[in-house]
């Protein structure tokens, strides 16, 4: 069976602040908050919530409801892509706690939790951006989530 995924954050982990607060603590901070608020809605986050898995397909993870997090060890390997699934997914799973109707099957749905994940977990973020080679700089976050929610969705093996 494969090992709990460290949660911990390196603090080599790129970019810092004018604060010196680096991006890995900040990554570390919104981890331990969605956890905390989930908890205190009364879902369950124990400590096998985020789990690593290898995956048969070319993704990095997922959220998958009754079970929590998945992170595709096979498929990511730097700690910061890690990191970084693991809020995007934490943040789909704190929808699934509030909102009682959530229907995963509904595209309308799923596309929603996207723009919140999207927006929210830094994917979109423009340093991020230029390294994947998408350089542009107005309008990017936009572009990225559009680009990231339609991938998500038309993967969805449920719609």
């Amino acid at each position: 069976m494969a090992e709990e995924v460290n949660l911990k954050a390196e603090s080599s982990a790129g970019f810092s602040t004018r604060s010196g607060t680096t991006m890995a603590k900040y990554q570390d901070m919104i981890r331990k908050s969605l956890r905390k608020h989930m908890e205190k809605e009364g879902c369950s986050v124990g400590d096998n919530f985020i789990k690593p898995v290898d995956c048969d397909m070319s993704i990095s993870g997922g959220y998958v409801r009754g079970e929590g997090v998945i992170v595709c060890s096979d498929q990511i390997t730097i700690q910061d892509e890690v990191n970084q699934v693991v809020i995007h997914e934490l943040i789909h799973a704190y929808d699934d706690c509030r909102a009682a109707n959530l229907d995963w099957t509904n595209c309308s749905h799923h596309a929603c939790s996207e723009i919140r994940a999207g927006h929210l977990s830094g994917d979109c973020h423009y340093k991020r951006e230029m390294l994947c080679g998408y350089a542009k700089l107005r309008g990017h976050e936009q572009v990225c989530v559009k680009r990231r929610v339609m991938k998500s969705v038309i993967a969805n093996p449920n719609l």
